[in-house]
C-alpha cells in the first residue's frame, strides 16, 4: 500500500495464526471476548483457546458449509448452513440444535443480548425467524422475495433484512408485524444500519450502495465501486460507514449533511488490488481492512495513519473481527488461513 507507513507487520509481534485447510466464511468473538470462532467451508467452526500456542479446537457443526456465524446472544455463537439449520455453539463446542429448515439454507444470523433480554434471528429464503435468547421461536416475518442480508440495531428493538428492490425494517416486539418498506428498485445484496438509527444502507449488485435516512426517508446513492462491496461496517460514533469494492477503503461521512452531496474519504489505497473486507473499530474512530492479496491493514480514520498487521501472501481475507473491547482481531481468507492479534498494551 503506497501509504504503508511501517514495514513490521503486527502478526509477527502480536499474533497467532493457523492453517486450517478450508474457507473462512467468518469469525467472531463471543460477547465475553474470551473466545473466538472460525467458520468454514468444510461445515466446522474452530474455536481458539485461552493460550495461544495451544490446539484450536474442531466443532463438527454443519453437514455441508457454514454459511453465517455471529456471537450469541449468551456466550458462544449461532451458525447457519446449508443443510437447513441454526446452530448454538457452547464456548466449549457444546451445538445445540435450534431450529431445523430441511432442504432450504440458513443465510444469514444475528443476535442481541443487554442486560433483561435478547434476541436471536436467522433468515432462510423468503423469511427472517427470530427466537427468545433461550432458543424459543419468537415470531417469523415474510418477504416479498429472498433475504440477502439481515441485521439488528444496536438496542435489538429492529431487525432490518434486504431483499429484492429494497429492505424492509420491523419492529421485534411489535404485537403486530407490518414492515417499514424502503423501496429502491434492483437487487439489494446486504444491509447495515446506523448505529443511533439515523439510516439504513444496502449493498447492490450494480456496484453501488443505497440508503435511506430514517427521520424523513430521503435517499442516499453511493456509487463508483469497480466491483461489488461485500462488506459495510459504521464507525461506532457513526460518523462513517467503511465499505470494501475498491482499490482502497471507502469511508462514507454520514455527518454535516453527508453522505448526499459528499465525497468519500479513500485510505490505504494505490497498489491496484481490491479491498475485500473491512471491520471498524468498537471503540475508536479506526477500520481494519482486508485486500485481495491477503493483505490485512489498520487505518486511523482522523490521520490517514495506516499500520500493516498482516502481509500479503495468505489468499483474499474473507473474514474480520474484532472483541467488544477492540483488544483483538480475528481474521480469515479464502484459503483458509487464520489469525489473531492482540492489541492489549504491554
Amino acid at each position: 500500500m503506497s501509504q504503508t507507513t511501517e514495514r513490521q507487520f503486527l502478526l509477527d509481534s502480536r499474533g497467532t495464526s493457523r492453517e486450517l485447510g478450508a474457507f473462512v466464511v467468518g469469525a467472531a468473538f463471543d460477547r465475553t471476548g474470551a473466545v473466538a470462532a472460525f467458520a468454514l467451508g468444510d461445515g466446522t467452526v474452530r474455536l481458539t483457546p485461552p493460550h495461544p500456542t495451544m490446539d484450536w479446537p474442531v466443532v463438527e457443526a454443519h453437514d455441508g458449509t457454514v454459511l453465517a456465524i455471529a456471537a450469541d446472544a449468551r456466550p458462544g455463537f449461532v451458525t447457519g448452513g446449508d443443510d437447513g439449520r441454526f446452530l448454538r455453539i457452547g464456548p466449549d463446542g457444546t451445538v445445540t440444535e435450534l431450529a431445523r429448515f430441511g432442504s432450504k439454507w440458513v443465510e444469514h444470523v444475528a443476535a442481541f443480548a443487554d442486560a433483561r433480554s435478547g434476541v436471536l434471528a436467522c433468515s432462510v429464503g423468503k423469511s427472517a425467524h427470530l427466537f427468545t435468547v433461550a432458543g424459543q421461536p419468537l415470531k417469523t416475518l415474510t418477504h416479498p422475495s429472498t433475504v440477502t442480508g439481515l441485521a439488528l440495531d444496536s438496542k435489538g428493538k429492529r431487525v432490518a433484512a434486504s431483499h429484492y428492490n429494497g429492505c424492509s425494517l420491523w419492529f421485534v416486539a411489535a404485537k403486530t408485524d407490518s414492515p417499514r418498506f424502503m423501496e429502491w428498485k434492483g437487487s439489494h445484496t446486504g444491509v447495515v444500519l446506523h448505529p443511533a438509527a439515523d439510516a439504513v444502507v444496502t449493498s447492490m449488485q450494480e456496484n453501488s450502495l443505497h440508503g435511506w435516512r430514517l427521520a424523513d426517508g430521503q435517499h442516499m446513492r453511493m456509487s463508483g465501486y469497480p466491483s461489488k462491496t461485500e462488506s459495510m461496517s459504521f464507525t461506532r460514533s457513526g460518523k462513517w460507514l467503511a465499505t470494501s469494492g475498491a482499490e482502497s477503503i471507502v469511508l462514507w461521512p454520514f455527518f454535516g449533511g453527508g453522505p448526499m452531496g459528499k465525497a468519500p474519504t479513500e485510505l490505504a489505497g494505490g497498489d491496484n488490488v481490491t479491498c475485500t473486507r473491512v471491520a471498524c473499530h468498537p471503540q475508536h474512530e479506526a477500520v481494519a481492512a482486508g485486500f485481495s492479496d491477503g493483505l490485512v491493514a489498520l487505518a486511523d480514520i482522523g490521520t490517514g495513519r495506516i499500520l500493516p498487521a498482516v502481509p500479503p501472501g495468505h489468499g483474499a481475507v474473507s473474514a474480520l473481527a474484532w472483541s467488544a473491547d477492540g483488544s483483538r482481531l480475528a481474521l480469515g481468507t479464502e484459503t483458509g488461513f487464520a489469525a489473531l492479534i492482540d492489541f492489549t498494551p504491554r
